[in-house]
This record gives structure tokens, C-alpha cells and sequence, in this order.
């Protein structure tokens, strides 16, 4: 019996689209590997890494944080290529598909091959499969919405971002026990088959979602003109801040851990790894997300309105706030006191709720100040703020470095160097928020009045 063909448009509904479900499992699974993966990936590069001959080899903390965000970098360039192959192209959901099980052998080849090359060659598999899946899938999700449902469209991000964290707690507790326990084969291998299981879990619902059809000469025709060049260096400006807390919030997976690594491990009568700690970061949002939601906007927004641009600017200045913790921690380290590692508790507090006020923020805007043929591109702008924030990253690491393996900055210094590029950047911010002219597109509407 033929199946039907696939939906164009998104129905006419008034309650959550039946695709929902189905995407946000695959992403739950996804971010299973992902983050299982990225939580592990220093402590691997700097004790498990082998030379050909299966020796030892690892790599200086600097150097490993460096490589460590290089890759994040290059995972979030890519879908910039992946959202014009999409938008013009292949369409959302075959990017996805295929692209997904190029990120599958790239997690195979972290599995099987624990060289420098086998590193290189996996992580590169995967950011090139990232490149087709991370443009897509949360526009995808906004895709599925029209005019008689657009006012679920912020509960949908909402849960697509508590299935982000959901999968990412398990991973994150699970995949350090592994490599300690059983080495790297198995800390790779458990999230290489958790990322087969997103793609089939997505493949499942194909008849559910609406396919928005690709643009072809079109899409690249309204697209790469001045009107589409200007919508995105419009956009892009704002994301230009948004790179700033990503600089920030992806060493809660680098060099978060390495601190963690000389702190007393012991907390709450349980002995964690350095990388489990990571963990209090997807708990915090799974909590925090219905908790901003439903209690503390709902608050300010009674004594002032908070838009989408002010809460990236209060996230900005939480999120700075986070990395005067870390500073505090290395003055305790640096004075010999082993200080526990509860401490970074309130750390992880402060980035969890900046991470809440930007990236959730962040995701529903750029798909939202997207037009109709541009959702997937805007995306992958927004990603580039993530690829851009990793990169400034990496090259501190670069120029800090000394010919003998020291550093120039370290300790407090280098975690206030970035509160104040945090907390500071949003002097400026200010006035590009205030210039700022919100519109709003979703699929099947004309855009909403200027806000």
C-alpha cells in the first residue's frame, strides 16, 4: 500500500502539531551523543590519547582546550553550507537525514580509532553531519506551526530545549563513568548508537511533519541580494552579542572541567568525575526553564517589559556573573586550599539562567525575525555566533600560550578577563537593542507590525 505524499504546509490546527513529538526525541537522543561526547572530549585528549603505536600521547590542558573549541567552532560553522544547501536545495528533512548518518560514522571513527587521526578524522565527520542537522531541526520545529497554533510555537522551543537537556543530563552522568570504567571505546561507541536511534526515531515520523519545499534558483535569488544581505547583517548584529555568552558557555565543557579536576571531588557523600559536574547544568535547565516561564518573566515583566532583546542583555550580564565565581574558585586553588567542588554550584546557577534568558531566547528570535524562505539561513547565522564565540576562545588559548607550556593568563585572571568581556559588552549592547526593529514571520502568515 503507497503512503500518502508529504504535507507542504503545516495543518490547520489549533493544538500541537503530531511531529513535535518526533523531533524532539531525535533531539533528546541526538544531544545524548553529542554532549556525552563533548563532556569527555578534554579528559580524553589530555590521558587516553595514543600515538600510532598505542602509546601514550596526551595533549598539554592549553593545547587540549584549544582543540576542544576549534572543533565546537567548526560544528557550528558548517551549518551555515548545510542551511543553503537546505534552503535552496534538499529541504529540511533530507538534510537532516542524510546528514545524520554522516555524523554516525564520525562517532564510529571516535569509537575505533583513538590516534590523533582517528580524533581529527571523527570530529570532522561530525561537524560536517552537524552542519546538515543543526540549521534545520529547530526550524524544522517552527515549520510545523500556522496561523491556528502560533501561540504554542514558544512552548514547543521550550520543550525542544528540555529535550536538548534532558538527553544531555543522562550522557553527561553516564559517558565519564564509562571512560573511566571501560576506556574510550565505550564512551564513544554508547553515544554512536544513541545517534543511530535519533535517526531512526526521526525517520518514524516523516508522514507527520510538514516539508516545507526548497527554493531552488529562487531562494538563492531572494536571498543573496541586498534586501537578504541586509536582513541578515541586521540580524547578525545582535548575534554578534549572542557570540560573546557562547565564548563563555561552552567552557563549562573545557576548561570548567580542568578546574574541577584540582578541587576535592568529594561532595554530598558522593565521589563525581570532573566531567559529571557538567551535569548540574541540564538539571538546572530542565528546572529553571518552566521556572522562567511561568514565574520570574511573568514577574518582571510586571514592573518592565521584557522583550526578546532584554532578556539576551540580562543573560550576558547573569552569564558574566558566573565567571566571577570561577574566578574565586582559582583564588582558593592558588592559595592551597583544595576548595569543594560545591563551589561550582552557584557557578553553574548563574550560567544555567543566562543560558535560559540567551540561547532560548536566541533560538525562538532567529527563527522568528526569519522571512518565510530564509528560516533555516537565519539559523545557521545564529550557530555562526556559537562558531564565532568558540573560535575567540581557541585563540585566547593561542596567544596566551608560552614557548614552554606555561601560560600569560591564568587562574582568576583569565576567568575575570571573560566576566568583564561578558558583563562589559552590554554597554554597547544597549544601544543596538534600542535601534532594533522586531518583526515577525511564521510559515503561511505575512510578517507581524514592527514592534
Amino acid at each position: 500500500m503507497a503512503h500518502p505524499p508529504y504535507l507542504t504546509a503545516p495543518q490547520k490546527l489549533t493544538t500541537m502539531p503530531p511531529g513535535i513529538p518526533y523531533i524532539v526525541g531525535n533531539e533528546a537522543a541526538e544531544r545524548f551523543n553529542f554532549y556525552g561526547m563533548r563532556a569527555v572530549l578534554v579528559v580524553f585528549m589530555t590521558k587516553y590519547l595514543v600515538d600510532r603505536s598505542g602509546t601514550l600521547a596526551p595533549m598539554t590542558e592549553n593545547d587540549a582546550n584549544k582543540w576542544y573549541h576549534l572543533f565546537l567552532s567548526a560544528n557550528y560553522f558548517f551549518p551555515a553550507i548545510g542551511a543553503i544547501i537546505s534552503d535552496a536545495f534538499w529541504g529540511k528533512y533530507n538534510m537532516i537525514i542524510r546528514l545524520s548518518l554522516v555524523y554516525c560514522l564520525g562517532s564510529l571513527v571516535l569509537a575505533f580509532d583513538h590516534t590523533r587521526l582517528g580524533l581529527t578524522l571523527g570530529l570532522t565527520l561530525i561537524a560536517i553531519g552537524a552542519g546538515g542537522i543543526k540549521p534545520c531541526v529547530s526550524s524544522h520545529v517552527g515549520d510545523q506551526f500556522g496561523a491556528g497554533n502560533q501561540h504554542l510555537l514558544a512552548r514547543a522551543f521550550g520543550w525542544f530545549y528540555f529535550s536538548v537537556n534532558f538527553g544531555s543530563f543522562f550522557s553527561i552522568l553516564l559517558i565519564p563513568v564509562l571512560l573511566d570504567k571501560s576506556g574510550p571505546a565505550l564512551a564513544f561507541g554508547v553515544p554512536a548508537g544513541l545517534m543511530l536511534l535519533a535517526t531512526i526515531i526521526f525517520w518514524s515520523g516523516r508522514h507527520k511533519y510538514a516539508h516545507i519545499p526548497p527554493g531552488g534558483k529562487t531562494f538563492l535569488r531572494d536571498t543573496f541580494n541586498a534586501e537578504g544581505f541586509a536582513t541578515l547583517g541586521r540580524i547578525a548584529i545582535i548575534f554578534a552579542f549572542v557570540a560573546v555568552f557562547w565564548s563563555l558557555w561552552d567552557q563549562s565543557g573545557g576548561e570548567w572541567v580542568t578546574q574541577a579536576q584540582k578541587m576535592n571531588l568529594h561532595f554530598a557523600g558522593i565521589d563525581w568525575l570532573a566531567a559529571q559536574i557538567q551535569a548540574l547544568n541540564a538539571i538546572m535547565i530542565l528546572a529553571f526553564i518552566p521556572l522562567f516561564q511561568y514565574v520570574i518573566y511573568p514577574a518582571i515583566n510586571k514592573v518592565w517589559a521584557l522583550t526578546s532583546l532584554r532578556k539576551i542583555g540580562l543573560g550576558l550580564i547573569v552569564t558574566g556573573l558566573s565567571f566571577l565565581v570561577s574566578a574565586w574558585i582559582e583564588t582558593q586553588i592558588a592559595a592551597g586550599l583544595k576548595p569543594s567542588i560545591g563551589w561550582q554550584l552557584p557557578a553553574y546557577a548563574l550560567l544555567s539562567a543566562g543560558e535560559v534568558m540567551v540561547s532560548i531566547t536566541g533560538l525562538e528570535f532567529a527563527y522568528t525575525q526569519a522571512p518565510k524562505h530564509m528560516k533555516a539561513m537565519v539559523q545557521a547565522i545564529y550557530l555562526l555566533a556559537v562558531s564565532a564565540g568558540n573560535l575567540f576562545t581557541a585563540l585566547v588559548h593561542v596567544f596566551i600560550a608560552n614557548p614552554d607550556g606555561t601560560v600569560k593568563l591564568h587562574g582568576a585572571a583569565y576567568y575575570n578577563f571573560f566576566a568583564a568581556l561578558s558583563i562589559g559588552c552590554v554597554a554597547f549592547y544597549v544601544f543596538v537593542a534600542k535601534a532594533y526593529k522586531e518583526k515577525s514571520y511564521l510559515q503561511g502568515d505575512e510578517p507581524a507590525a514592527a514592534a
